[in-house]
């Protein structure tokens, strides 16, 4: 067997866009929240039956950006990345790579990966679609980066953040922190990853917008923001508008998964 050469995730670098952005956390499939909270935020979402894709209008200038993991354990992974995919297309949305997109990817382009997670529902649900599909959602996710840094380096958006001096740093090692942050090498008693609290050390004057491990709610620590708030768990999907911060949020439409690690709640320091 030929080694197979890993998979190159990028940063996007787009100083000169300024906002406004809706930061939209993880949605996992749920396809009917995601339309809810676009709806929410003033976007229009139609499906052409002749193009097979989605039509989006929009308020103003804004753009929307996806903190990743559009897929698994969720109703719909397929149509979530179709309707992204469509407003990436479009010029009004980015996306940075979640660790569920980047083993989705890896299962498509034929690597042996443990279909577990909530992979399984994804390609269950991906049976109906027919080649052409496939390899444009391959193509994509591909091409997604693991973090993005706009409006001249004050945001950064990375799927499970990443601390201040590896901003703008491409490497293997800087890639894997923004798909699954850091963690200590040992497992808990779920056989889980535990995670280092990397936001609690943070002090860079560049906002971090992150999901990746659900939080009963969104609060801001030290210029960092998780917004990933569980809605395949039953929790809620939420988006961060830049650069006002307002929080928006749809109730998620039922508990799809069960989440095996607890939601995370921070508490307010008075």
């Amino acid at each position: 067997m030929p080694k197979l050469a890993p998979i190159e995730h990028s940063i996007l670098e787009l100083h000169q866009l300024h906002g406004p952005f809706h930061i939209i956390g993880d949605v996992h499939g749920c396809f009917g929240e995601l339309v809810a909270l676009l709806e929410q935020l003033k976007y229009n979402v139609t499906f052409d039956d002749a193009s097979e894709k989605y039509l989006i209008s929009r308020p103003d200038e804004s753009m929307v950006i996806f903190v990743g993991d559009l897929v698994d354990r969720g109703p719909n992974s397929p149509e979530v990345v179709r309707l992204v995919m469509d407003m990436v297309d479009a010029g009004m949305a980015y996306c940075v790579s979640g660790n569920h997109d980047d083993k989705l990817l890896r299962l498509l382009l034929g690597r042996n990966v443990r279909v577990r997670h909530g992979l399984e529902f994804t390609v269950a649900q991906l049976k109906g679609y027919g080649k052409p599909f496939k390899d444009r959602m391959k193509k994509f996710l591909l091409n997604l980066p693991h973090h993005i840094i706009l409006d001249e380096g004050r945001l950064v958006v990375a799927h499970a953040g990443l601390e201040e001096q590896l901003h703008g740093i491409n490497s293997k090692g800087v890639r894997d922190l923004c798909l699954y942050g850091p963690t200590t090498g040992e497992t808990d008693e779920h056989g889980l990853p535990i995670r280092l609290d990397w936001a609690a050390e943070y002090c860079g004057k560049a906002i971090v917008v992150y999901g990746h491990t659900p939080v009963h709610e969104p609060l801001w620590r030290n210029n960092t923001i998780n917004i990933d708030t569980g809605c395949v768990f039953g929790g809620r999907l939420t988006a961060l508008t830049y650069p006002d911060h307002v929080l928006h949020s749809v109730d998620s439409f039922d508990t799809y998964a069960k989440s095996v690690r607890p939601f995370i709640r921070y508490h307010h320091h008075h």
